[in-house]
C-alpha cells in the first residue's frame, strides 16, 4: 500500500496516534526574506502552476523552487530528495514514492538519516494530504531509529503549492498547525522550513 492510500482516519487508527489540532505551532518562528531569485521564480511560475492545476505542476513549479532555494541556503545542513521510493516497512504498508524528503545529512547521493521532514503536494485539498504526510512521517521516524540516528521531532507539510499546512510528530502524537500559510507569505514559509531543518530538538 502506497503512502498516498492513507487517509487521516486510517493512519490515526492503524498507528494509535493522538491528534492535536488547536496549536499555532510555528507562529513564533521568525520569517526569512527570500532572495530576489526565488521571488522572480515564483512570480513567473505560480501562474503557470495554477493555470495547469495538477499536483505535478504545483509540485514542480512552486514547491520544488521553494525547497530548492532552501537547499541552496542550507547546503551544508541538509539534502533533499524528490520522487524517491521510501521502502521502510511493507508489513505496516509504509512503502511507496514520496514527493519530497528532507534530511539533516548533507549527503545528496543517497538518503541518509536523519530524515527531518517530508512534503506532500496536493492539487487542491490540504486535508487529503495529511494522512499521506503523517504515514510518511511515521516511516521517517522508523527509518531514523533503524539507522541509529533518531530525532525527537519529525516535521511534515501538506501543500497545494499556494497554501501550506505544517505539522509535527513526537512519539505517537501528531500536532497539526492551526495556521495555514499562503504563498504570498513565502517569507514565513521559508522561515518555518529553515526552522524544521536546523532545529536540534
Amino acid at each position: 500500500m502506497a503512502y498516498n492510500k492513507f487517509t487521516l482516519k486510517k493512519v490515526q487508527t492503524q498507528f494509535n496516534l493522538t491528534m492535536e489540532t488547536s496549536l499555532p505551532l510555528f507562529r513564533q518562528v521568525p520569517p526569512i526574506e527570500p532572495n530576489a531569485r526565488l521571488i522572480k521564480l515564483l512570480d513567473d511560475f505560480v501562474p503557470i502552476a495554477v493555470a495547469i492545476d495538477t499536483e505535478k505542476s504545483r509540485s514542480e513549479w512552486i514547491v520544488a523552487p521553494i525547497l530548492g532555494e532552501l537547499r541552496l541556503e542550507l547546503a551544508s545542513k541538509m539534502s533533499i530528495f524528490s520522487g524517491i521510493n521510501f521502502e521502510v516497512d511493507p508489513k505496516q504498508q509504509l512503502t511507496g514514492f514520496c514527493d519530497f524528503l528532507i534530511s539533516q545529512s548533507p549527503n545528496q547521493l543517497t538518503l541518509t538519516a536523519p530524515v527531518v521532514a517530508i512534503a506532500e503536494a496536493k492539487k487542491d485539498n490540504i486535508k487529503a494530504g495529511l494522512g499521506q504526510a503523517i504515514a510518511t512521517m511515521i516511516a521517517a521516524q522508523i527509518f531514523n531509529e533503524r539507522e541509529g540516528n533518531p530525532l525527537e521531532v519529525i516535521y511534515g507539510v501538506s501543500t497545494t503549492g499556494t497554501t501550506w499546512k505544517f505539522l509535527n510528530l513526537i512519539g505517537q502524537t501528531v500536532s497539526v498547525d492551526s495556521d495555514e500559510y499562503h504563498i504570498s507569505n513565502v517569507n514565513k514559509i521559508m522561515g518555518i522550513l529553515t526552522y524544521m531543518v536546523t532545529n536540534k530538538a
